[in-house]
């Protein structure tokens, strides 16, 4: 399969909803309870960090995209970042490519820390985290519950930029 990744483009957001809802639907990707209207996804990203990987159609297999952690100044270089991939494309390298290009497209924007909280189930996706360079910093327990009222524990990672100084 031949991936390119490039930006995401509004007219994208059908394909990107449809992937937010099969993470949702997973049960094991987020707290979300119900993928949001373009305007509100759109204005809770960063906009220079909002990634598709697309096959030689340019069909969306999957996304990942920057949210600010804080709207104060002085952690504008820390982002959080989440990655979703169809169904279809899941371990044939799609979520390797995005969250590499995520992160050399982020150091270039100035970010010096990439977090993520992943659900303690969701093995696949810490393990793709660690072999990017991202560290356990801890796990947040009971940090909220899914839509089916059950608690959740997360880890959280992060991931320091070696090449924005800090």
């Amino acid at each position: 399969m031949n991936i390119q990744i490039r930006s995401i483009k509004p007219e994208d957001w059908s394909i990107v909803a449809a992937i937010y809802l099969e993470g949702i639907q997973t049960g094991v990707a987020t707290f979300q309870r119900d993928v949001p209207t373009w305007e509100e996804w759109d204005k809770s990203h960063i906009k220079s960090c909002r990634l598709a990987a697309v096959n030689e159609e340019d069909k969306v297999l999957g996304w990942a995209a920057l949210s600010p952690v804080s709207g104060r100044c002085v952690y504008g270089g820390v982002a959080e970042l989440s990655i979703y991939v169809g169904k279809e494309s899941r371990r044939c390298g799609v979520g390797r490519l995005l969250l590499e290009t995520l992160i050399e497209g982020s150091e270039e924007e100035g970010f010096w820390t990439l977090q993520a909280g992943i659900f303690t189930t969701n093995v696949a996706s810490i393990n793709l985290h660690q072999e990017a360079g991202f560290r356990r910093v801890g796990v947040r327990e009971r940090i909220a519950k899914t839509k089916e009222g059950v608690w959740q524990d997360t880890v959280l990672l992060e991931r320091r930029s070696n090449k924005v100084g800090i």
